[in-house]
């Protein structure tokens, strides 16, 4: 049995994580400052005695025994991290090191949450973990996307300077239950807007595409990752299958049978155009690949919603 901690674990993903590891057999601390995170996540484990909670902001040191760090503690809509920047960064690059002097103190394997908005607004299509991006260190997205490049890059000077165990997950978009309902994603916006019957927004012309991952596919790939013995680099976890937001949102509107009409926006700053990724290193390094198809996901996530709102 391993002692387990998830930063951000009452999150959307950290709180599907902490299910799955428990269910594996493991000891789990959940580790929240509930700036994002709530407590419906996890309420549920509460009682479960191989969990434990610890209301906490990773920004400052702590002290824990444990085998295994899942650092994913960082806000991760455009609605929540931009609504006090510095501190996003502070988060993703002191909470990251203080995840690593934990790590190298009781000798844990790391696995730090990153993201595909490292590639920014990417030139090469679908991104290979080799791709360096095309990004704006200086835009208003710039405090989480340049935040998770410098985890990334201090995962690895940790590794090499102190022989800490490192494993770094590229996170595409990801969707499922337990997504807060006021995160300003667009899935969860355009399931919102079509249960009450409001227009559903599309910025630009909605011609951008996305590729959405199930949570419990994403978990699973996480899971891996941090089992495997692979570490040369960061390796991407998401969805190949590539769908534009209008098409999003029209499938959303098939599986309800709703009529909303849909209402065309500015495209926000530094939204990128295409994101996809290349998921041949999964495959090949930790024999993964998504499972759930996008309709059988939204009908899960559209049905999480409803009971949420009543």
């Amino acid at each position: 049995m391993n002692r387990i901690l998830v930063t951000g674990g009452a999150g959307f993903l950290g709180s599907h994580l902490c299910d799955r590891l428990l269910n594996d057999g493991n000891e789990v601390i959940c580790l929240d400052n509930f700036f994002t995170g709530s407590k419906d996540n996890i309420e549920h484990l509460l009682t479960d005695p191989h969990f434990e909670l610890l209301r906490h902001d990773i920004v400052q040191p702590v002290l824990l025994e444990v085998d295994q760090i899942y650092n994913l503690a960082c806000p991760a809509s455009p609605i929540h991290y931009q609504y006090n920047p510095v501190k996003t960064t502070k988060t993703s690059v002191m909470g990251t090191i203080n995840m690593l002097g934990l790590a190298k103190r009781v000798k844990a394997r790391i696995l730090q949450a990153s993201t595909s908005e490292v590639y920014g607004d990417p030139t090469v299509h679908p991104q290979t973990e080799s791709y360096w991006g095309n990004v704006n260190p200086v835009g208003v997205r710039s405090c989480y996307d340049e935040g998770k490049r410098a985890a990334e890059t201090l995962c690895f000077d940790y590794r090499r300077q102190n022989n800490v165990e490192v494993r770094i997950a590229r996170i595409f978009n990801t969707y499922g239950p337990r997504m807060a309902l006021n995160d300003g994603r667009v899935v969860s916006n355009l399931i919102l807007q079509m249960l009450r019957g409001e227009p559903m927004t599309i910025y630009g012309d909605g011609s951008q595409t996305r590729s959405f991952c199930y949570v419990a596919d994403l978990i699973d790939g996480l899971v891996s990752l941090m089992n495997s013995d692979y570490d040369d680099s960061p390796v991407n976890l998401g969805n190949p299958h590539e769908v534009t937001i209008l098409e999003l949102a029209e499938r959303i509107r098939e599986i309800t049978a709703a009529d909303n009409p849909i209402e065309f926006q500015p495209l926000p700053a530094d939204d990128p155009t295409r994101r996809c990724p290349d998921i041949s290193l999964a495959r090949r390094a930790l024999d993964w690949k998504p499972r759930i198809p996008l309709e059988e996901g939204l009908r899960r996530t559209i049905d999480f919603f409803r009971s949420r709102m009543g």
